[in-house]
């Protein structure tokens, strides 16, 4: 399969990224407050840019909050904030003369830290099938099942999303003990998830420096040859903001996590910026491995 032939680089954070750069990413709509006027979108299309000319392979589209439940009673059509989103990643691919992946971002549907409010199966059917085929029509190269805090909603988005012959990837969000937020091992999300036919298996959404002991369960659990992706916070979650940016580690400092993941397709989660995906670039770059 040639995606999945090389490592590969996503991109970093998109919400806290346009945070960076004066867009309004409160609390309920965050990220897709972009999407909702032309000079968001704009900023938008440049901070994908950004992480293109930093070198990713993988683009992710900013649709972390375009879903009915978050959109509900707001005014706005969770179809079209997700094809919006999508075009304009697609235009970013366009004007940068790249050859990147456009991916699919699928989130929890509630709260990804809070296992607890996992909505129905049949709810989670209705709605990520909903989302999915937004994506779809929009035109994705590939589906990024993330951030996902129990088996039961990562099951159901992964299989509605093969049942589209597109490629696949799920990654959770895990606590300091590797074990998923709903408290479920890893062990029966890959005996759950490999069968099903996904082409990567990750973990995301937790501080740079916790992401080495769940990934390395994963690799025991997958073997040496199966896609492993990770991409890490900097930074803390809050309940108005979303998210707030910190300093506390510096693409450098990133590297230096990173160096510790066996991962193919790795990059930066919340917090992350175009420089942290430059110098993981840059290091893949001198030790051949892309």
């Amino acid at each position: 399969m040639i995606l999945l032939n090389r490592k590969l680089l996503l991109d970093g954070a998109t919400g806290t990224e346009l945070n960076r750069r004066g867009v309004d990413t409160g609390l309920p709509l965050w990220s897709a407050n972009a999407l909702v006027s032309e000079q968001g979108c704009e900023v938008l299309r440049d901070v994908y840019l950004d992480y293109l000319r930093a070198g990713a392979d993988i683009i992710t589209t900013n649709t972390f909050r375009t879903n009915r439940r978050v959109l509900l009673g707001k005014g706005y059509s969770a179809r079209e904030l997700t094809i919006r989103a999508v075009s304009t990643a697609k235009e970013a691919v366009a004007a940068s003369g790249q050859s990147a992946l456009v991916a699919g971002s699928l989130s929890a549907l509630e709260d990804c830290y809070r296992p607890d409010l996992v909505p129905s199966d049949e709810e989670c059917y209705s709605e990520h099938s909903e989302r999915i085929s937004h994506l779809v029509e929009g035109g994705v190269d590939l589906l990024l099942i993330e951030t996902m805090n129990s088996i039961s909603e990562a099951r159901i988005a992964a299989k509605i999303a093969l049942e589209t012959n597109i490629p696949t990837f799920v990654s959770f969000v895990c606590d300091e003990n590797g074990l998923i937020l709903s408290g479920e091992s890893l062990k029966n999300a890959v005996e759950i998830l490999l069968p099903l036919g996904v082409n990567a298996i990750g973990v995301n959404c937790m501080p740079a420096p916790n992401l080495a002991k769940p990934l390395k369960q994963l690799r025991d659990l997958c073997g040496s040859d199966f896609p492993l992706m990770a991409y890490g916070n900097i930074g803390y979650v809050d309940d108005e903001q979303g998210w707030v940016n910190t300093d506390s580690t510096n693409p450098e400092g990133y590297l230096e996590y990173a160096k510790t993941w066996p991962a193919q397709i790795i990059g930066g989660c919340c917090g992350s910026t175009p420089e942290h995906i430059r110098v993981l670039k840059q290091f893949w770059k001198n030790a051949s491995l892309l």
